[in-house]
Order: C-alpha cells, then sequence, then structure tokens
C-alpha cells in the first residue's frame, strides 16, 4: 500500500529523516514508534503530502505522492497531532465540510457521514458544537473526518495524547475495529499503546528505521540470552556456590526477598544455553527449595530502550566478566587467564 524510498527531510541544518526505506502491507496496524524528536511526525506529513522532501520517494497505493498528489491522497485518511477541527462549528455541520472537502458525492454524504458517526460513537453528540465537547470526543471528531470518504490508509500520529485512561482504551479499541476494513498507521512514544493495538512495529531513531517487525520477534531478536528469575529457600554464600559451578551461566545476582529466608535470584545464560535443569539438580543437591522459577522475556520496553539508546560495551576490567553481587568472578575472560600465567611464570622464576 505505500513504498517509502530513501526518504530524507532536513531543517536547514538539522537532519530530520535520514534516508528511510520501509513498506507497508494492507490489511494490518502499524506502530510507528519512536522517542519525542525522532522523525516521526516528519515522516508522516511526508507521506501525507503535507510537506515535500528533500530527497527520496513515497508511493501509495502505486501513486506517487508528489507526481500524482490528489489520486495518492484519496488513499489516504489523516488524523495530525493536533486534530484539525473547527470549534464554532457542529459536529454534523464540521463531518459535512470535510466530505465537501473530499469531493463525496452529494447523493452519498448523509449516509456516509451516519455511518462514520456511528463507527466512532458520536452520534449522540452531531448537534453539538465542537468547542462544548471533552478531549476525547474531539479525538473521535478528528478521527470521524479521517475516516470520511473511507480511504484505504488511516494515518494517525498520536491518537491518544493528553487522554485519560479510559478515553483511550476506547480509542484504542475504535483502532483495532477499524483495522478490519483500513491499514493503520499508529504513530506513537506510547510503548504499552503500540504493543495493545499493533500488529507490526517500525521503531524509528535520529531519523533512521532501526528495527521493524512484529512485537514478538522483536522481543525474541533481542532477548539473545536466557534470563532466569528464581525464588530460592538458602543463604546467598550457598545459592552462589551452586550457580558459579553451571559453565553456561554468564552472570548473576541475589537479593532479599518479602519472605524471611528466601532470596530473588537472576541469572542469564550464554545465548541458546537451556539452563534450567541444571539449575534445579545444582540447587537439588545442596538442598536449597526452589520456590519459583521462570524464564523472563524482553519486554517492548526493554527492546525500545535498547535500540534508541543502545546499550554500551563495558570497557576495561569489567569486559568479559561474570560477576556475582558479591563481585566474584564467575569465569576468567582470555585476557586475565593470559595476565595470570604471565604473573605465575614470573613469581616460579
Amino acid at each position: 500500500m505505500i513504498e517509502v524510498k530513501n526518504l530524507v527531510k532536513k531543517y536547514g541544518g538539522h537532519l530530520a529523516v535520514d534516508n528511510l526505506n520501509f513498506t507497508v502491507e494492507k490489511g494490518q496496524i502499524y506502530g510507528f514508534l519512536g522517542p519525542n524528536g525522532a522523525g516521526k511526525s516528519t515522516t508522516m506529513n511526508i507521506i501525507t503530502g503535507y510537506i515535500a522532501s528533500t530527497e527520496g520517494t513515497v508511493t501509495v497505493d502505486g501513486h506517487d505522492i508528489l507526481e500524482e498528489p490528489e489520486a495518492a491522497k484519496k488513499c489516504i485518511g489523516y488524523l495530525p497531532e493536533q486534530p484539525p477541527l473547527y470549534f464554532d462549528m457542529t459536529v454534523a455541520e464540521y463531518l459535512n465540510f470535510a466530505a465537501e472537502l473530499k469531493q463525496v458525492e452529494k447523493p452519498k454524504r448523509k449516509e456516509m457521514i451516519q455511518e462514520v458517526m456511528e463507527m466512532t460513537g458520536i452520534t449522540d453528540v452531531g448537534g453539538r458544537v465542537i468547542k462544548n465537547l471533552s478531549k476525547g470526543y474531539r479525538q473521535r471528531v478528528g478521527l470521524a473526518q479521517a475516516l470520511i470518504g473511507f480511504p484505504e490508509i488511516l494515518i494517525l500520529d498520536e491518537p491518544t495524547v493528553g487522554l485519560d485512561p479510559k478515553q483511550m482504551i476506547e480509542i484504542r479499541e475504535l483502532i483495532k475495529s477499524l483495522s478490519k476494513n483500513h491499514t493503520v498507521i499508529l504513530s506513537s512514544h506510547i510503548l504499552s499503546e503500540v504493543s495493545a493495538v499493533c500488529d507490526y512495529i517500525m521503531i524509528i531513531s535520529k531519523g533512521k528505521l532501526v528495527a521493524s517487525d512484529t512485537p514478538e520477534n522483536l522481543s525474541k531478536e533481542m532477548a539473545g540470552a536466557q534470563k532466569l528469575s528464581l525464588l530460592v529457600k538458602g543463604s546467598p554464600q550457598e545459592v552462589e556456590s551452586a550457580v558459579g559451578n553451571i559453565h553456561q551461566v554468564s552472570s548473576f545476582c541475589c537479593e532479599e526477598s518479602e519472605q524471611e529466608g528466601v532470596l530473588k535470584v537472576s541469572l542469564e545464560a550464554e545465548p541458546e544455553a537451556d539452563v534450567r535443569e541444571e539449575i534445579f539438580f545444582a540447587m537439588a543437591d545442596r538442598k536449597l527449595p526452589i520456590l519459583e522459577l521462570m524464564t523472563t522475556s524482553m519486554s517492548l520496553e526493554d527492546v525500545f530502550l535498547e535500540l534508541t539508546e543502545g546499550g554500551e560495551e563495558p570497557e576495561g576490567e569489567e569486559k568479559g566478566r561474570r560477576k556475582s553481587m558479591f563481585g566474584t568472578r564467575l569465569k576468567k575472560t582470555p585476557e586475565e587467564e593470559l595476565e595470570e600465567e604471565e604473573e605465575n611464570h614470573a613469581g616460579n622464576l
């Protein structure tokens, strides 16, 4: 439905969008995720033809947005972050005005407006002046104008910003229902919103697309090592002794839990390693009861922070070590082993 190629947008010396490439397929909800200032709104404004790109092309249903703007824009319904409302109009007057602008045939207007109002849940406020509506209803009216003409693509920029929790849930459910007949691109920096609504996620950072996949696949790809969370009855020294003998455990830490004598243990295994059985038998051998054991997956929030901020590689003495909460090295790096050998050799001389 939408193909973006080598998209670049510069504002003077500021690069807002940096060589962006992606494709939007029909019939799904796409989440456009990124921190404030990442270039989400700029990209959406370019796709809708609101502003021009510095370089690159945007094709909507086979129509170039710059060369065939009218044909391309007929396929798109757009809800900006600030809905383009006329506050002195009633809801019905405003939607009729939007239908005129979108060149909906006059005999079809009344029926279409009625259907759109029912879809967005604003039939009861059709005769009210927009300035007297709540924030949630104004968002619904903005969404209704985007639906006029029943475009195949809906582009929604921060559709739940400023809403209370109840209104946010209502708008999310509405967006989900709209995906049955529309392709939806949803821009947001609210992670819970994206994970609750979207089938596919594109993460943008500093104008670049840094990830593009389903929420589940993003979590799997970024997770890498297996992470386990345990509740173990015993002392920190006993737990460390048990875990320290398992070669594939790369790091662990433990802390007191709310239950007396019970520790919260978090550990990470090397990639592709499943150490659950070894953990069980190691604890059993030392008579340390495991009250709870579960794997922990990487959340969308973890993925987002990893991709938009980037994890720093440890340096110096910290690099490559496996440590417990007590500072004990569970495994030496090759450099440390070599250094120890040289020290021993020097001592023997």
